[in-house]
């Protein structure tokens, strides 16, 4: 696969300097430029779109040319602030932190979308935008209603997943938007096959037989409502509530040469509640105009894993139990007035965000008398809070016809404070912002860098302890972990090639502070802390290649391809290595076919990448699913009004891998505990979904 990547870069690399002139016949329904649509924009017009009948805005801007949807507030940034997805609505970003961005793209009809511009974000008032964003004009022209069930099954290992899918209503009602929809995300997966556990020298220690089954269902009532008061008075009210259910089971049978044969039966739950209020409002205000925003989220997950082994000798059963309770709150107030002055935009902004985790945990031992008897594990239970205050003033203006930038500055304030046997309080005070510019020499050509100071979102979970039954690991808490801080560059050139489709090149470069991983501690155990410096390099290609010019009407490849270069300390063995979880590179490929005449479409996606494993004090290992998966589908865009698909994954037995080493002695070692290899199958996925209007 890594020669198929490399040729790929080159072959993407090399169209990216194809002559201006193959851009004189633009694709149709796609003008430069539009009357509302700002100057330089790539309008998208609904006949573009008519040959994949699309249901939804989602449906739409997943067919855009050269263009991936990334960014977005899904709960893990770092309160509001500046935005930093590359969709907007009608000029404005999404403000709901539980609803995904394409949930929310996918509850707007296909028949309200006026048109969608791809546009470069430093000519928006919308500080923190850069790079090619896409922005959905739409209006609503009455109620409307949406509805998609998907359902599937494997062949092996897990049970049928029936009740996915989402129902939405949107409408008007004077001068009152309103969308509300009912939606249950779930999956089920699992997966078969041998472990080998062998020790140093490679002898057999035990072999066993694993299988494993699990899914999850997130059952979801979302509400969105927007009022025009009129003279420029906008508000918007976002409300969802829903509940989290997770499960996993695995049972393993061993045998060994030197001891009895075991069985071992071990479960994880999890459930809670969760809901999110949203509000707000923008009138004008002096020269300008004032939007104030407010957000309270809160999430509740009740866990338990169990784990016991059993003996074919009779000897008495070994086995743990662990529960933990996290309750999770997030608390926004926000502010942004923008104003023009001197032929630019301004806007000053503030934001207060205050992040709240209360945990509670437990760890039980397996007595003989089969009773769970509870431990003292206080470095499990306390909590962790954090008051963040920002302020930031961003500068927007078109120097010239062809070249534009973007300028913010920003100040951070914040407190952390953790209670329970580890109690700490700190603040501190971090500048950050960026600079970003965009050159368009052309209407098919534009170049974009960006530079940018930024803080991560702590994982609150990080600070206090917890147990990992299943690898027989516990993560000790850290009390003095602080955000990682970097400073980074990007440049994107984006390049259409008129009938050919588009191209994105995007390289992108971070240094690193404080970099957050694996840390020793002092009493022989682990925790993630800061571990010093890192850095990486990414480059990505994105693109769209049409096949209407080599005589196949209807057909298009989308691609994505990417490879990344990093490096960090390794805080056990002082030697240099990748960053932990990262991806080395990937390819994703995605070929549809829709026919012209008639309403059928077909197509094939394959995926593969390459990741980097973990490394604890006392081991290493890499846990993934591959090497590739390729997929089929078919689509029928009209039974009885309905779409109809069909897909069947994983054709070519990507397979469920994990390895480990176990050292004696803590990192870098060479007494080996132990080796454990996995190669478990998973098997064809296939998928059923219809969706339709009411």
């Amino acid at each position: 696969m890594s020669r198929l990547r490399n040729s790929c870069l080159l072959t993407l690399a090399s169209l990216l300097c194809l002559p201006t002139s193959l851009a004189a016949r633009e694709d149709p329904g796609v003008a430069t430029s539009e009357r509302g649509a700002p100057q330089g924009a790539r309008v998208f017009e609904p006949e573009f779109f008519a040959q994949f009948a699309p249901r939804n805005a989602l449906d739409m801007v997943r067919r855009l040319p050269g263009f991936t949807i990334s960014g977005g507030n899904d709960g893990g940034q770092r309160g509001l602030g500046q935005a930093d997805q590359n969709v907007l609505v009608n000029g404005e970003r999404f403000s709901s932190k539980s609803d995904s961005l394409r949930d929310q793209l996918s509850r707007i009809p296909a028949s309200d979308v006026v048109r969608i511009e791809l546009v470069d974000g430093n000519t928006l008032d919308v500080p923190g935008l850069t790079g090619l964003v896409a922005n959905v004009i739409y209006e609503s022209t009455g109620p409307s209603g949406q509805f998609q069930w998907n359902t599937g099954f494997r062949p092996h290992n897990t049970e049928a997943q029936l009740y996915g899918g989402e129902i939405s209503l949107t409408g008007s009602e004077g001068a009152l938007d309103f969308t509300i929809s009912l939606s249950n995300n779930n999956d089920r997966f699992g997966a078969d096959g041998p472990i080998l556990i062998t020790d140093g020298e490679g002898n057999l220690l035990e072999e066993q037989y694993s299988q494993f089954s699990g899914g999850f269902d997130n059952p979801k009532l979302a509400t969105n409502f927007t009022y025009d008061f009129g003279g420029e008075t906008i508000a918007n009210l976002n409300l969802s509530y829903g509940e989290d259910f997770f499960f996993r089971n695995n049972i393993e049978d061993a045998t060994s040469p030197s001891g009895p044969d075991r069985f071992q039966n071990s479960s994880r739950e999890e459930n809670g509640p969760e809901y999110e209020i949203g509000a707000d409002i923008q009138f004008p205000l002096g020269p300008g105009s004032l939007k104030l925003i407010g957000l309270e989220r809160f999430e509740r997950d009740n866990g338990v894993s169990i784990l016991i082994d059993t003996f074919s000798d009779g000897s008495p059963s070994v086995g743990s139990r662990f529960a933990q309770t996290n309750a999770i709150g997030e608390r926004i107030g926000r502010l942004e007035y923008g104003w023009n002055m001197l032929s630019a935009d301004w806007q000053v902004s503030g934001e207060a965000a205050f992040n709240r985790l209360d945990r509670t945990s437990s760890l039980f031992i397996l007595e003989d008398t089969g009773e769970f008897i509870e431990l003292d594990f206080p470095a499990g239970t306390g909590g962790v809070t954090e008051d963040r205050y920002e302020a930031s003033l961003s500068f927007s203006k078109q120097l010239a016809p062809t070249l534009s930038m973007q300028a913010i500055g920003a100040m951070e304030f914040s407190r952390i404070e953790q209670t329970g046997s580890a109690a700490n309080s700190r603040t501190f005070q971090r500048p950050k912002g960026s600079l970003a510019t965009t050159w368009k020499p052309s209407a098919d050509f534009d170049v974009s860098l960006t530079i940018e100071r930024s803080v991560s979102q702590l994982s609150f979970g990080d600070f206090l302890a917890s147990v990992s039954l299943d690898n027989d690991n516990e993560n000790g808490g850290n009390n003095e972990l602080v955000p990682f801080q970097s400073w980074g560059f990007e440049i994107e050139a984006n390049k259409t090639i008129g009938p050919w489709g588009s191209l994105t090149l995007e390289l992108e470069h971070d240094w690193f502070e404080d970099w957050i991983d694996w840390f020793p501690l002092e009493d022989g155990g682990e925790a993630r802390g800061n571990v010093g410096d890192a850095q990486r390099t990414k480059l990505q290609l994105t693109g769209t290649l049409n096949f209407d010019p080599i005589g196949i009407p209807g057909a298009r490849l989308d691609i994505r391809t990417a490879k990344r270069w990093m490096e960090t300390t390794d805080p056990f063995t002082g030697q240099s290595r990748a960053l932990s979880g990262a991806q080395y590179d990937f390819i994703d490929l995605d070929f549809r076919h829709d026919i012209p005449d008639t309403d059928i479409a077909w197509g094939s996606s394959l995926y593969s990448n390459n990741n980097v494993g973990y490394f604890r004090r006392y081991e290493e290992g890499r846990d993934w699913e591959g090497p590739t998966f390729v997929n089929l589908f078919i689509e029928h865009k009209d039974v009885f009004g309905l779409t109809v698909q069909a897909r069947a994954g994983n054709l070519l037995g990507a397979r469920n891998k994990f390895y480990r080493t176990v050292y004696q002695t803590s990192r870098p070692s060479d007494e080996i505990a132990f080796r454990e290899v996995m190669d478990r199958r998973i098997g064809p996925i296939f998928r059923f979904s219809v969706s339709g209007d009411f």
